[in-house]
């Protein structure tokens, strides 16, 4: 291989790096930026099959740090191949679009189109396969930073086209008069600013999260879920002390994270204990099948419930049944049920959406719940299986997200950590350490605007589709029609 080879397959490795540094837990929102500028740089002048070649390191040298927190779940037992296989295959998305990117780098606004190439990547990766696995979007990166204002605007997808049309934006654009044209997508995000609003519009809610902890044993929480419903237990009296003691005001909505029971319709246990506490409770557990979230009212028990719809591949639904055996534990068991109806919820006099763990990677759950009128969103969570890695941070990244998209203050509740209360725009008022029991007590504004982004963000995830194949409909006919008028002249 040639040095000028070897130095642009360097180029493409460090600026994946880069772009896995600028997630949380770091606030180095702008590393994205500079990932994106070595990127085009290393892509300029390239054909197809060098351009996959690039797009593939790339993707492998951010998806690598990225998804560490996988071995940590998996253990010896399985070794680094699920690990390795799995950023392997989100890679292979990266490699795919940037193999067009030569056909729609001919193009005027070449940024612009290869911009939107990136953000068609992290659509496909998010619907195939086996319904997808979006983790990972350069817009879940961008919570400290100006761009995640666009969220607002045009939610994921307009953040992340926004970050590398900047970057590829500079990139090509810096060497001439053009150059402005790079920081409209900064400009814009600094504009949005005033779009993203925090007051409480019809009052608010004195919330209380329940975080009763988890050992740090991995796949040995298969085992442990009596451990997980007795310390809920447990937390849940602690906090009802508390109350009557005068040391914490009394919520009015508790909330515990996902898998923290298992229970039934009628379950002796939990009724004695919002009895206790006075307060509706959403309880996250598994019942007849599903992963739920259930109203529990004081005095009348278990209500109405949301099941949910965005299912865990190779944990909560086993495709591919013998080669699911090589990656997952969960190979044997049976699927899950998945649910249909969107994540809305009355309880406590609030309408409140509803997106469980993984779900809020995925754009459609909680627009569907913002739209159907709620006022405050909740994320439960699981997160116990991952260590203390940087899974539970990228997922309280995703929920600041969707705070600032939809305008809803967000409750993260996480079984081990980190849950956290977090503001309309999505700053955290109140966070948890990791592996530690906890109860947090907060007050949070209830919104009922609909956001451009709530409205329109399904728009606008076709639009940016159809831009990106549009551009390569274009760049393939006007190569063919160059093609043609260079045959037709005389030799």
């Amino acid at each position: 291989m040639r040095r000028a080879d070897l130095a642009r397959y360097g180029a493409a490795a460090l600026a994946g790096a880069a772009l896995a540094l600028s997630f949380p837990p770091r606030t180095l929102w702008w590393l994205a930026v500079p990932a994106f500028v070595v990127l085009w740089l290393a892509l300029k002048g390239v054909r197809a099959r060098r351009a996959a070649g690039l797009g593939f390191v790339f993707g492998l040298a951010f998806f690598l740090p990225h998804l560490l927190w996988i071995e940590h779940f998996l253990g010896t037992e399985f070794g680094p191949a699920p690990w390795l296989a799995l950023s392997a295959i989100m890679a292979l998305f990266v490699c795919a679009a940037l193999a067009l990117f030569p056909l729609v780098s001919r193009l005027p606004a070449a940024p612009v189109w290869a911009a939107s190439l990136f953000v068609l990547q992290e659509t496909a990766r998010g619907l195939v396969p086996f319904n997808g696995f979006p983790w990972g979007r350069v817009a879940f990166g961008q919570v400290d930073g100006p761009f995640g204002q666009l969220a607002v605007i045009g939610g994921a997808p307009l953040v992340t086209f926004a970050v590398v049309l900047t970057g590829f934006g500079l990139a090509a654009w810096l060497p001439r008069v053009r150059a402005g044209w790079a920081v409209v997508p900064f400009a814009a995000a600094l504009a949005a600013g005033p779009l993203v609003a925090v007051d409480a519009q019809n009052g608010q809610r004195t919330v209380a999260v329940v975080q009763g902890n988890a050992p740090d044993i991995g796949l040995g929480l298969l085992n442990s879920q009596d451990t997980l419903r007795a310390n809920h237990l447990r937390k849940t009296a602690e906090l009802t002390a508390l109350i009557r003691g005068g040391a914490l005001p009394k919520p009015d909505l508790v909330v515990w994270p996902e898998s923290a029971t298992r229970t039934r319709d009628r379950d002796p246990v939990i009724d004695r204990a919002v009895d206790d506490l006075g307060v509706p409770v959403l309880v996250s557990g598994l019942r007849g099948g599903e992963n739920s979230v259930i109203g529990w009212h004081p005095g009348t028990g278990a209500g109405e419930s949301y099941a949910k719809q965005e299912l865990v591949p190779f944990a909560e639904h086993i495709p591919l049944r013998p080669l699911a055996r090589l990656v997952t534990p969960f190979a044997d068991q049976q699927d899950l049920r998945a649910g249909t109806e969107p994540g809305v919820l009355d309880i406590a006099n609030t309408r409140v959406g509803v997106g469980i763990c993984y779900e809020v990677a995925y754009d459609y759950v909680l627009r569907e719940s913002a739209a159907a009128g709620a006022q405050l969103l909740v994320v439960p969570t699981n997160n116990a299986w991952y260590g203390r890695g940087e899974m539970t941070y990228q997922q309280l990244a995703m929920a600041r997200l969707r705070a600032v998209e939809h305008g809803r203050a967000v409750v993260v509740a996480a079984i081990s950590g980190v849950s956290a209360v977090v503001r309309p725009d999505g700053s955290v008022v109140q966070s948890t350490g990791m592996f530690t029991d906890a109860l947090m007590v907060d007050s949070v504004p209830l919104r009922s605007d609909v956001t451009f982004a709530t409205r329109f963000g399904g728009v606008i995830h076709v639009l940016f589709t159809a831009g990106a194949f549009g551009a390569c409909l274009v760049a393939l006919w006007s190569r063919r029609r160059a093609r043609a008028e260079a045959e037709a002249l005389p030799r």
